[in-house]
């Protein structure tokens, strides 16, 4: 019987996508090749797996008994890979991830620590960047794994989900702006404004997005983190811009949350890697870990 863990690994990518492309990108591979590597594990195992149709494919039985099997498979050498990482030798301890502004102030702290404390004697290198900086960061091949606000990127670059988010307005709970619930850019402009330290790519995006309305803004006050933005928009200080999931847990501060009516206030994260490139493994291992 011959197949190898990229057959596993492809079929429960396709049975999870219903798809055989999506599947094929999820693991990085060309369609044409998933075909032919599913032609070749059901000519070698002397069963049908899939079943085409019109709009994706789905698992016969003997299929859904493959499927059951290879996932076993899978879960098992992947925690013997997880295990024995510390004692190999000559292999890559470290990895470079960029991220927006938001991911890294609102999750990934969480999460990388998961991943970090899961592998002791990986370093990581975490930059700050605009989402266009990273996405061509990934398309060179200057980094393997960025995360990136949804919007339209480079063409280079294939994209998963993250987090889902978007950006709001938050005012003083007494702001002349606290009688709405939701407003458009254009109307909390003129209002002097609190915001993260120039270099952020929050700072960089908010900016660029009063010159496009001719405006400049008036900043009173820039600070380090969003929690100091909220504590400063609570002070009444000014107004910000500021990632809904980052306001989380702020309530209490008497802030008011006002939804932006801009189709740019939607920033859903995700995770972007190069096309037609598989990723080295310990890349692989974080962007696992992050899909979660």
């Amino acid at each position: 019987m011959k197949f190898d863990l990229t057959d596993l690994r492809l079929l429960v990518a396709i049975a999870d996508n219903g798809n055989l492309t999506k599947g094929a990108e999820t693991v990085f591979l060309a369609p044409s090749s998933a075909s032919h590597r599913i032609k070749l594990l059901e000519r070698n195992l002397g069963a049908q797996l899939l079943i085409r149709e019109a709009r994706g494919v789905k698992l016969t039985k003997a299929g859904e008994i493959v499927l059951r099997h290879g996932k076993k498979a899978l879960a098992t050498l992947e925690q013997m890979q997880s295990e024995i990482f510390p004692y190999t030798e000559s292999v890559q301890t470290h990895i470079k991830l960029w991220a927006n502004t938001n991911a890294i102030h609102t999750y990934l702290p969480d999460d990388l620590a998961e991943f970090l404390e899961q592998y002791p004697n990986v370093k990581l290198i975490l930059e700050e960047h605009s989402s266009e900086e990273i996405a061509a960061a990934v398309a060179s091949g200057e980094i393997e794994i960025g995360i990136v606000a949804e919007q339209d990127l480079n063409i280079d670059v294939l994209l998963y989900p993250y987090k889902t988010d978007r950006l709001v307005m938050i005012v003083p709970k007494h702001h002349a702006l606290s009688e709405f619930s939701r407003i458009r850019f254009e109307q909390a402009v003129d209002f002097p404004f609190v915001i993260l330290n120039q270099g952020s790519a929050i700072h960089t995006f908010t900016m660029n997005k009063a010159a496009l309305i001719n405006k400049h803004l008036n900043i009173r006050a820039q600070v380090k983190s969003f929690d100091a933005v909220c504590r400063m928009v609570a002070s009444n200080v000014g107004i910000a811009l500021v990632p809904h999931d980052s306001v989380t847990g702020h309530a209490d501060l008497g802030i008011h949350i006002l939804e932006v009516d801009e189709v740019w206030s939607k920033r859903d994260l995700k995770l972007c890697v190069q096309k037609h490139t598989e990723p080295s493994r310990l890349s692989a291992l974080l962007l696992t870990h992050l899909l979660k």
